[in-house]
This record gives structure tokens, sequence and C-alpha cells, in this order.
């Protein structure tokens, strides 16, 4: 009855707007983008005969976006392994035989690793942990769990909230992470539920499982993050940092366990951050990203990878020829294997061993998400996408690399009209080039001229490249259908063109930003594509700051969306969770730099402004707090200019639930379509 149910009601939410759409131009309802199922990672088993992998799926009833993890096995269709729960499963973890699947899941007990034989059978729980499971991993011989926990609640802590009541001191208020060993005990009954054996009475032994007992390894004041068993399974390889404050990432340092003596052993530890990577497959080196003495541009310039020899302690950078982050790193006996961004492409890379140069690996999709290898690294899955389609998991062999494609979400748009998307280049203000997705009607007539919105990426790092559907909280699809062009530019400072270029927004916030966006406007002008009296710009978080700045520093666009962005970086400063990412970038603190801060903030030009501007924020964000929002609100209003603010209730920095994204996007249609067509849009209020 829960799934009819279920599925009566989006059909009936999805026929209601598309009833209101057929009147505007329309044919795919926002509820259908937002129900788009989504594939996660692929994980291949060691013997490299299956393939897991996760997919989202939208649950209206219960305003939840759920995770759950699909099998593929012997290259064969996949099917649905695990069962819905309340925060779906994750973390796919293959056992060492390719017998068992873990994962991670709440199934009213908070986050447990379960386990589940790929033969058949029901996920049972192996933990039973009061603060839950963080991060897990097999041990080589596939006998043990080694995961990370958070500790319990101090007697003390208690005590102050039952007397003094709920108060925390800024900077002090946390847990600490710390590793865990526990047996896997693969022969356990179902159908009973796990328990903890009571001392003082065990007469009920025989009515309960009795999970085994977690054996603590580290302790200390510091909290540990990624970490990694050695492929011997004698050590472990961990990165820790003071506390798991999000600002003290930037101190974390690597050491290294010996699970025979327990005694640990610090390998890195530089000024800056350093982060555990991955082993090499003989166990006697380790990789491992480090910003060494760097503690000024942790966030735009290039991650570096070091190979660390632990018997010699000698370590020596390496990837040096690759111009970009890299990510997904991977330790074979045939190479290591890594993942990094080419303007709008990202490929997967090898490094050779002989002449220690990378060579990008051809004949796969445009645009690699993650890949998983078996463990002789002779079969590879991978998630994909490319400019027509969305999304797959694909697998191949890694001699001959001829990808087979193993899902078929893109079937979901095979009736959409999606236009195209295409990549553009220009030349900014400063002689830059720049990049942007371009994004027509599927009848684009060249002799027209369009209405043009842009919609701008955050990060600053983030990155657009070319998709059919896309769009968060912004109707792109229904835009385009409806006969407008869309340009997502990949503006200085985006991922995938250079560190150099990364850096050009440095102490040029906004300012360079902005030259950025108006130069492709201006392009798309002489080519006489669009129509200027018909513009709209938005974007969320950073691309929410530059469409602030856009507002109050020019008046070409006829309306502006605002969607959790900074508008004073002097404010902004002293509220966010991320400090030193004001530091970096503007490079002083403004106590030091007013100047800089002034020419940078969008609310140093508000008497200027005069474009109608919607405002979109959580109600609880920490990353850009709320009162960036009640600025530009406020000043916008003394200054007489249209606007709105909404505010979502309960949310933080992205708006993570279906209904309120629904929310969202039609607070974006409304207000564009007004401004830009001079339509007056009714949100459908019919059950």
């Amino acid at each position: 009855m829960k799934k009819t149910f279920s599925h009566f009601y989006l059909l009936i939410s999805l026929f209601v707007s598309f009833q209101a759409f057929a009147q505007e131009g329309a044919t795919v309802s926002f509820e259908k983008f937002i129900s788009l199922r989504s594939v996660g990672s692929p994980s291949i088993s060691p013997d490299g005969q299956h393939v897991a992998f996760t997919v989202s799926t939208t649950d209206w009833k219960e305003n939840q976006f759920d995770s759950e993890i699909w099998l593929s096995k012997n290259g064969e269709k996949p099917f649905q392994l695990t069962r819905t729960t309340k925060g779906g499963s994750g973390q796919i973890r293959w056992s060492p035989d390719s017998q068992w699947l873990a994962f991670t899941a709440d199934r009213g007990n908070k986050a447990q690793i379960h386990v589940i034989r790929i033969s058949g059978g029901e996920a049972q729980a192996v933990t039973n942990e009061d603060e839950g499971i963080s991060s897990f991993e097999w041990t080589p011989d596939g006998k043990k769990f080694v995961f990370t926990m958070s500790e319990k609640e101090s007697k003390s802590e208690k005590s102050q909230k039952e007397r003094y009541g709920a108060w925390a001191e800024e900077d002090t208020e946390y847990r600490l992470s710390h590793l865990w060993i526990v047996d896997f005990m693969p022969d356990l009954p179902l159908n009973e539920l796990p328990c903890i054996e009571n001392k003082k009475d065990s007469t009920n032994k025989q009515d309960c499982i009795i999970l085994p007992k977690a054996e603590r390894l580290t302790e200390g004041k510091f909290t540990v993050g990624g970490f990694g068993i050695s492929p011997d399974g004698t050590k472990i390889a961990f990165a820790h940092q003071p506390n798991p404050l999000i600002n003290t990432s930037f101190k974390s340092d690597i050491s290294v366990l010996d699970l025979q003596t327990k005694k640990i052993s610090v390998l890195v530890q530089n000024p800056s951050n350093d982060n555990f990577v991955t082993w090499s497959p003989d166990s006697k080196s380790i990789l491992y990203f480090s910003n060494e003495s760097d503690t000024v541009s942790n966030y735009y310039k290039n991650n570096k990878v070091f190979r660390l020899e632990l018997a010699s302690n000698k370590s020596e950078q390496i990837l040096t020829d690759i111009d970009e982050n890299v990510g997904n790193v991977n330790w074979l006996s045939n190479g290591i294997y890594f993942i990094a961004n080419q303007k709008t492409k990202r490929f997967i890379y090898q490094l050779d061993a002989k002449t220690n140069k990378s060579k990008a690996i051809t004949g796969l999709p445009e645009y690699v998400f993650t890949m998983s290898f078996s463990k002789d690294g002779s079969q590879m899955a991978f998630s994909a996408q490319t400019p027509a389609t969305l999304g797959e998991i694909y697998k191949t062999n890694t001699s001959v690399y001829k990808p087979m494609i193993l899902t078929e979400m893109t079937k979901q748009i095979a009736d959409w009209k999606v236009g195209t998307a295409e990549v553009i280049s220009w030349k900014s203000q400063d002689g830059v080039e720049i990049e942007g997705v371009l994004h027509k009607p599927k009848n684009y007539d060249p002799k027209k001229k369009y209405p043009l919105l842009v919609v701008i990426h955050g990060g600053p790092t983030g990155i657009d490249y070319p998709t059919p559907v896309t769009g968060y909280v912004y109707p792109i699809l229904q835009w385009v259908e409806k006969g407008a062009l869309v340009l997502r530019p990949n503006y200085r400072g985006s991922a995938g063109y250079g560190e150099k270029f990364r850096s050009l927004n440095v102490r040029n916030l906004g300012v360079g930003d902005m030259w950025d966006v108006m130069s492709g406007i201006d392009y798309l002008d002489k080519q006489g594509m669009i129509d200027t009296e018909k513009m709209g710009a938005m974007g969320w978080s950073q691309g929410g700051y530059i469409s602030a700045f856009l507002t109050t520093n020019t008046n070409r666009f006829k309306a502006i969306s605002v969607g959790a962005g900074i508008s004073n970086w002097i404010t902004y400063y002293v509220n966010t969770d991320i400090h030193p990412f004001t530091r970096q970038y503007l490079q002083n603190n403004p106590w030091k730099d007013m100047d800089i801060y002034l020419k940078t903030s969008p609310m140093t030009n508000i008497k200027n402004a005069s474009t109608p501007t919607l405002i979109q924020h959580g109600e609880f964000d920490r990353r850009v707090p709320i009162p960036n929002a009640y600025e530009l609100y406020q000043g916008l209003q003394d200054m007489n200019v249209p606007t709105k603010l909404v505010v979502y209730k309960g949310f933080g920095h992205g708006i993570t639930k279906p209904k309120e994204r629904l929310a969202a996007i039609w607070h974006n249609w409304q207000w564009f379509n007004k401004y830009i067509w001079g339509e007056n849009v009714e949100i459908p209020m019919d059950k």
C-alpha cells in the first residue's frame, strides 16, 4: 500500500504541474525534472565480475532523496539490491572474496555496517554502535572491519546540560572520531534483533544476537579522517587533525598504525594540510596529498601528490605534468590511475612508471566522474556522461578499452525536448579566454534573436560541461523549450583550466567574474543571437555572489536571482564557517585591507542598483550565513528596487529536499517569466 500511495501521489503531482505548464509552453514538469533517477559511484568486485553502484530516487511522500544499491552480476541487467531506508544506503565495500557487499545504512539505530550476500538473501547488520559508523573498510583477509566513529557524550557534558541547559563555547563543541576494529561474523542468524549483552542478566542470550565487540585502535586529542589498510593487512595509514572543525583541516597530518604492536608513528607533518590517498600494492609506500608549507592558497592552487617510501621515509612529488587538481587516485600493479578535468572534459589518466608521464585514456565518454578497478587491474567500472546522455555506469577491460554500458538512465529523457548544449569561447575584458556552455532550443533558428538567461555555477572552482539536463533550482530545460538561450559561463576561477586560471580572481572577485559574464553576453550579441532587452542572470553560492555583484554594478539585466550569495565580504568574513576562504582569496582580513573588501562587495555599489532581484536563502546556512540575504534585501528596498526574499525553512547552504527544491524552481520561474516575458505566473496549489 505504501508504494501504491506514493506512486499515486507522484502521478497526481505530475498531472497538476503538467496542466500548469501546458499553458506556458513547457511540456516537462518541474516534478519530472526533480524525479530523475541518477547513478552514483560504481564499485567493481575484486574478481572483476560484478559492479555495484547507487541509484538516487525522489520520495515525494517522505520529502527526501533516497540512495540505494544496485548490482550488475556478470555484466547482466542491474537490479536493486538494498531496500529503501530512511537516509538510504551507501559506502559500498566488497569483501576480498567478492561474495559479500558491505554498506552503511540507518535502519533505526544510526548508521551501521550491513552486509549482504550477492548470491541472495537479506542484508544484516554487523555492528550496533551507539554513535553510528562514519566510514569503514574490510581488512584484506575479509575477517574484520576497521571503521571510524565519534566519541560518546562525556559525563561532564551530560551534567552541564542537566544543570545549565544547552549552550556551547564557539569552536569547542565537537566530538573526536577514532579508529576501531571489529570481527566479521558471516553466519549470524537472520530475523532476530541484535542486542547488547547484559552482564547482570544473561538469561535472554538465546533470544537475541550478541554482536562482536569492537576494539578501539586510536585515542588522544585528535580526530581521524581518511584512512586505508595496507594490502598485506599489517598497517593502517590515516590522516588526523586536532579536531573535526572545518578550518582545522588545514592542520591535517598523516600517521601509520601497526596493527600488531598498536604503535603509531607520524609519517607526514607539514605546516599545511596533508591527507592520505592510497597504498602501493606491495604495502611499502603510500600516496598522499599535501600543500606542504603553503598555508595561504589552499583553495585555488593545484593539489600536490607525493609518493612516500615507508622504509626510507623519503617522498617525491608525482603527477607534476598535470596542471589541474587530480582525484580518484588508484595505485595498481600496472600503474597509477587518476581523474582530472581538462576544460569541459574529464579524463582518466595512467601514469607511466618508466617515463613518469601521464597519459589520458582514450575511447571513453567525454566526462568521467569516478572509477573502480578489480584487484588485478584488468577490469574497470566507471560512471560517465556525454553531451547527449545522463550519467551512466560502464564496465570495460583495461587491456583494450571498449566500454559496455550497464544502465539506462538516459531513457528517462527519451521524449523530452532537451535542445542542444555546446561549448563556446570568447575573450574577456582583459584578454583572457573564457569558455561556457550554451543551451539552444531544439528548433533553434539562427535568424532569430532569443531572450538570454545566464546561469552561474558556484565554487568558485566549480565547472559547467555540456549536458542535456541540468538546473538544480533553475528551470533551464523549461526556459530553453520556452524559447530562450541559456549560457553557463566557466568564469575565471573555474576548475578544468589550470592553476593560473583558477587564481585569476584572487583579489579580483566579482570584478573579473563580471568581466567574464558580460563579455560572454557581448559575444553572443555580436553574433546576432540574443535580444539584449530580455536578459536575466542567476546563480547559487559563489554564483549567487556574482549575481549580487551584477545587481549592483550593471543595469543591463531585466531580472536577477541571488541564491545563497555573499552580499558583503566584510560581514561575511565574521559570520561564515570558512574564514580562510575570504582571507586567501582577498589575501588579507578586512581590518588590514578594507579597500579590497569594499571593491569586491556587492553592497558597496548598492546605490547603483536598479534590477529587480529575487533573493533565495536557507534559514540555517553556515557557509553563506543568512545576514547576507537580509543585507542585500534591505539595501535594495532602500533604493526602491523591486525585490523579494524567500527563506527556505530548516535548510543550510543547499535545498536538499524535493518539495522545497520544487518551490525554489517555481520562484525562479515566476520571477524571470514576469520580468523577461511579462507573464503573471501563479504557483499551482491544487492537490
